[in-house]
């Protein structure tokens, strides 16, 4: 069966799980009953038991959740798996060059702050907001409780991780008053200007603008602070590079395979065939990796704080694209401006 033949009878199965009776009824969809999936009533009952919720509340939220197909495609095809030159058109062009400095001007103070506290740099805090958001001005069109609700319950490549999140989001809405059924984000269930899912935001996001509320759909301050906690709490190190070019022999197939998480130091991957193009502590640990210029491949040494970014976004394309664009930021950014 073609990929595209999977995710149709996909799709269609999942009308029928959420309108069980809107066609034997006759009234309007808005209108109409609407029993819950039993795996929906099933989760129910699991946040009843463990966090005490009200279930006729819950019932009543979940009847509010239409299917949405485009998240189940979009979640299948993720813009990261392009190739990587094709991936950094989207980012390395002069408008969010230029969107990026236009935000580190308006809030160089808060950047600075931030970055004197948690020791990340300015430009990688900025480029982040910069590739997930366009700092700011592109937050999602979806419904959030809508996106996990079908991810949670119609995507099983990744189920288990949704219903996880499913569950963070109404803490998180019961602990901070948001609209549990209004608030809007992508179509993963991220929100805000940073792009948090729920379990980040409920761990990361703080109050950086001194109001109160940690708010990072409408407060710049509390995203900016809210990126460099989350970058430092997965181990940002100060002052460390972030990748490396290199040069390879043959024999790395394993290399790459081992993923990302630098386990090897400079020195033994020098004696496996991999040679830095550029200084680069020899006891510094290390990952090999990939991508796909438009020349052919170009492999790169990830450090530790490449790491960090695929803490943020797993894709290699998406962590690259954030140290790229933050190296364009500083190179253009000028206090006086």
């Amino acid at each position: 069966m073609s990929r595209e033949s999977i995710f149709s009878t996909a799709l269609r199965a999942v009308v029928p799980a959420f309108f069980l009776l809107t066609a034997s009824t006759g009234l309007p969809a808005a209108e109409a009953p609407r029993p819950l999936a039993p795996e929906v009533e099933a989760f129910i009952g699991e946040m009843v038991q463990k966090h005490q919720f009200e279930a006729a509340a819950l019932r009543r939220l979940f009847a509010q959740a239409r299917p949405r197909p485009a998240i189940v495609r979009a979640m299948s095809a993720p813009s990261t798996a392009r190739p990587w030159h094709e991936f950094r058109r989207s980012y390395m062009e002069p408008q969010r060059i230029n969107g990026g400095v236009v935000f580190w001007r308006e809030h160089a103070a808060t950047l600075a702050k931030a970055s004197r506290e948690f020791g990340v740099p300015e430009e990688i805090l900025v480029a982040t907001i910069g590739v997930e958001t366009f700092y700011g001005r592109h937050t999602g069109n979806f419904r959030v409780l809508e996106a996990l609700t079908m991810l949670a319950f119609r995507y099983p490549p990744r189920a288990e991780l949704f219903r996880s999140e499913l569950e963070e989001y109404l803490l998180l809405a019961r602990e901070t008053g948001i609209d549990a059924a209004g608030v809007r984000g992508s179509y993963a269930g991220a929100m805000g200007i940073p792009q948090f899912l729920p379990s980040s935001y409920r761990r990361h996001a703080i109050d950086y603008d001194g109001d109160g509320k940690r708010d990072i759909i409408n407060s710049p301050a509390d995203a900016i602070g809210s990126v460099a906690n989350y970058y430092k709490a997965y181990g940002w190190r100060p002052g460390a590079a972030v990748v490396v070019p290199a040069e390879v022999g043959g024999g790395i197939d394993a290399l790459l395979e081992a993923g990302v998480k630098p386990q090897l130091k400079v020195a033994d991957l020098r004696r496996l065939g991999v040679t830095p193009a550029a200084p680069v502590e020899e006891g510094a640990e290390a990952a090999l990796f990939v991508v796909e210029s438009a020349a052919g491949p170009r492999y790169w040494l990830g450090l530790n704080n490449f790491y960090v970014i695929t803490r943020y976004n797993r894709s290699i394309n998406y962590a690259l694209a954030v140290h790229e664009l933050a190296r364009e930021l500083r190179a253009q950014f000028r206090p006086e401006d």
